[in-house]
């Protein structure tokens, strides 16, 4: 069987029985879980296949364990793969902080090539991250995924070069994800398509593209290009990022 293959390659021996934690070491049995699944999505590339069952089998525990740590499968996946959004976000963190001298829309670029250099180098992580469907949860939740770290970070840099004179085209919210959307789009391209060459260069080519047709120059006079009026896509953005999609997405809201 494919799930026995997994543990075998694991180390560990279908069938057997994990011995029963001592009180206290819940933490080390939430890190065997998510070992676990982190182990049977690289072995099967996706989450369809995945279940609380199949996972207390690889871990070696009775399914009932697996709820004392996460309430359903969307918590346990996103748990899972918690850090390697985390690891994305820090390199695009770090990008952002080593250009602080080029100013705001150098800086969201340096963000951007981080985002793609990861992408490139890390193929099979990205699928998982991005190109692999997901649990589908309720509206309010999809604020709490950890991609928010990485979406984040973008929001951050749009707003910064809002504040020092580069005006995005469009609200920083609906710029963000108008970006993250073209970003994601041309990487996912590279994987589906045939090439005949590596195409590193001409990913972070459109990528700066992106960048430059929605953080345009200063105008030359000097003048202040006014701030893009809000769109039904921003306040719906918002509205999601705030847990409050599925309510009113038409109502303004705060971001926090």
């Amino acid at each position: 069987m494919v799930e026995q293959s997994a543990r075998a390659k694991a180390g560990s021996v279908a069938g057997a029985a994990r011995p029963r934690s001592a009180r206290g070491e819940g933490d080390q049995l939430r890190k065997e879980i998510l070992a676990a699944v982190n182990r049977l999505l690289g072995h099967w590339g996706g989450i369809e296949r995945l279940t609380m069952r199949a996972v207390a089998r690889e871990v070696g525990v009775a399914a009932p364990s697996i709820y004392l740590h996460f309430t359903d499968k969307a918590e346990l996946v996103w748990a899972a793969l918690e850090d390697k959004y985390a690891d994305l976000a820090a390199r695009m963190h770090a990008a952002d902080s080593a250009s602080a001298e080029l100013g705001p829309r150098e800086r969201l670029r340096a963000q951007v090539h981080a985002y793609c250099r990861f992408a490139l180098d890390n193929p099979g992580h990205y699928r998982l991250l991005f190109e692999v469907p997901q649990p589908a949860v309720a509206q309010g939740r999809i604020n709490r995924h950890p991609s928010r770290h990485v979406s984040a970070g973008l929001r951050t840099a749009f707003d910064r070069c809002l504040r020092e004179g580069f005006t995005p085209t469009l609200p920083v919210e609906q710029a963000a994800l108008t970006l993250w959307s073209g970003l994601h789009g041309n990487i996912a391209l590279n994987h589906a398509l045939p090439q005949s060459a590596p195409m590193g260069d001409l990913i972070l080519q459109v990528a700066d593209g992106l960048v430059d047709s929605l953080v345009p120059d200063p105008p030359a006079d000097g003048a202040v290009r006014p701030q893009a009026a809000e769109t039904a896509a921003s306040r719906r953005i918002r509205a999601m990022l705030t847990g409050l999609a599925g309510q009113d997405a038409g109502q303004d809201t705060n971001s926090g």
